[in-house]
């Protein structure tokens, strides 16, 4: 007859019972959606105010472009895409995240056995939701109220994709990164809408991009939003209209190094500024 003895049975690590990093990371995706979309204020405004915008530029400013055989407002769906895919990531996690730290989530979030790359994965699959939704909103406004012509061509939807989850990358990894700014929750949307509204005149958004200054257009080129508005016209607008770029073309090789970039820098940015509490806090 033999026993068993405590030392021959086979022991569990929390480690072992816990689920990865990835599978967490759904499920707390699917958490964020649900908050997200229980906020009905929160979700409509989200994706009605940049609508709500295009269908006031476009209605306002209808003329034909002169030389890019395009009207004015064809020329601002493509470019509030872009704007529509920031508001979602830049905007939405710098505010979202610094709320969440002034109210003390982050800190028991980090207090948990959940690894911190789920929580990040978890706003990942957010942004990636609602920039999905705000996009296709748009899309599909511009497509039944302002004649815009949707790609026929696979090339130009691939175009469109890489664009889209370089752009979203890079502007989510900007907002978790500017998130540290702000000193209280209080204040995060004046730290966040401010530069946000600055990047959008100066990006070709509400101003067609052959009137914006030149200087102004080099600031603007440091940051992805410019180069996002661009790449999406190239997508959705005929060639005639690379003549209104600063550059008279596309440039899809240089949106696609400065995107890169900054999926690297705010990659780098938040390594270096992330913090799961306020400095007052102690």
């Amino acid at each position: 007859m033999t026993t068993t003895t405590p030392r021959d049975v086979p022991r569990t690590t929390t480690a072992e019972r816990l689920p990865g990093a990835w599978q967490l990371g759904l499920h707390r995706g699917a958490l964020e959606l649900r908050q997200f979309f229980r906020q009905r204020e929160q979700g409509v405004f989200t994706f009605a105010f940049p609508v709500v915008l295009l269908f006031l530029f476009a209605s306002i400013f209808q003329d034909d472009v002169e030389g890019a055989g395009i009207t004015a407002a064809q020329l601002y769906v493509a470019a509030m895409i872009g704007a529509g895919i920031m508001s979602v990531s830049f905007q939405s996690l710098g505010i979202g995240i610094a709320l969440e730290r002034d109210e003390h989530v982050l800190r028991r979030l980090r207090g948990t056995p959940m690894p911190p790359a789920a929580y990040f994965l978890g706003k990942v699959w957010l942004v990636l939701v609602t920039g999905f939704l705000e996009t296709a909103l748009l899309l599909a406004a511009g497509a039944t109220m302002f004649d815009l012509d949707l790609p026929t061509s696979p090339g130009k939807w691939l175009t469109f994709a890489w664009i889209f989850v370089l752009g979203l990358t890079g502007c989510a990894l900007l907002g978790v990164a500017v998130s540290s700014v702000p000193r209280s929750g209080r204040s995060a949307s004046s730290v966040v809408v401010l530069p946000f509204l600055v990047l959008q005149f100066i990006s070709g958004v509400y101003i067609a991009i052959d009137t914006v200054p030149d200087w102004m257009l080099t600031l603007g080129a440091l940051f992805p939003l410019k180069w996002m508005c661009q790449g999406f016209r190239g997508v959705f607008l005929p060639e005639s209209a690379q003549v209104l770029e600063q550059a008279g073309s596309w440039e899809y090789g240089r949106i696609a190094l400065v995107l890169a970039a900054w999926c690297v820098g705010g990659l780098a940015l938040c390594l270096l500024t992330f913090r799961w509490k306020n400095k007052s806090d102690g």
